[in-house]
């Protein structure tokens, strides 16, 4: 390979091979240069790992698969109805949901990027941005459900939505058998992530 040579003047030989040290060697060179403010950087990324993620769109779930009305209200305008309850902003001005079905299952990609419903789902995954996922999702779907472990009946059809700029796509997983009389919140803890994204499915209940 072209870039397989072991050249120790490049300045990328001197940053740290882990990722986290790169991150934290980055860090500490934009801090000395006065780029960015370190107090800053803590308030961004404690808001994306406790205040934004996958628990707003797991409770979005949760609440839709108790309420019937909710649910259709979701299903028939989920940008209006995640508003309502604070989940809004960057990466989710529309939001669209889409429901899993014994007859459908959703499965989301962003074909150009890596478009996602950050308000609801948080920053995405790597392998969500990655050229191998953009395309295969679309040319071989069940193969690569099958790859995240997800067997789907013969009968059951993938539907692949594809994110833009415009549009931002939930899935809403099917409720899983023995969740019967569980409150929103035990519900909530059953909705996986990749859930959301049609790349796995609900946790089953103990």
């Amino acid at each position: 390979m072209p870039h397989d040579h072991h050249d120790h003047d490049h300045p990328h030989a001197l940053l740290p091979p882990d990722p986290a040290l790169r991150v934290k060697a980055l860090e500490t060179l934009l801090t000395r240069k006065g780029l960015i403010d370190p107090a800053a950087l803590d308030e961004i990324i404690d808001t994306y790992q406790n205040r934004i993620g996958p628990q707003n769109g797991a409770r979005v779930v949760a609440r839709a698969w108790r309420d019937p009305a909710f649910r259709a209200a979701l299903l028939e305008d989920a940008t209006a109805v995640v508003a309502d309850l604070g989940f809004f902003g960057r990466q989710g001005e529309h939001v669209v949901v889409v429901e899993n079905t014994p007859e459908v299952h959703n499965m989301v990609v962003c074909t150009l990027c890596s478009c996602y419903p950050w308000p609801l789902l948080g920053i995405p995954p790597a392998w969500y941005k990655s050229d191998a996922y953009r395309a295969r999702a679309v040319r071989e779907p069940r193969r690569v459900l099958a790859e995240f472990g997800v067997a789907l009946p013969a009968r059951t059809a993938v539907r692949v939505w594809d994110s833009t700029a415009e549009i931002r796509y939930l899935v809403l997983p099917m409720r899983p058998a023995g969740s019967d009389g569980l409150d929103e919140d035990a519900l909530a803890a059953l909705v996986t992530r990749d859930s959301m994204i049609g790349t796995g499915l609900p946790a089953v209940p103990a």
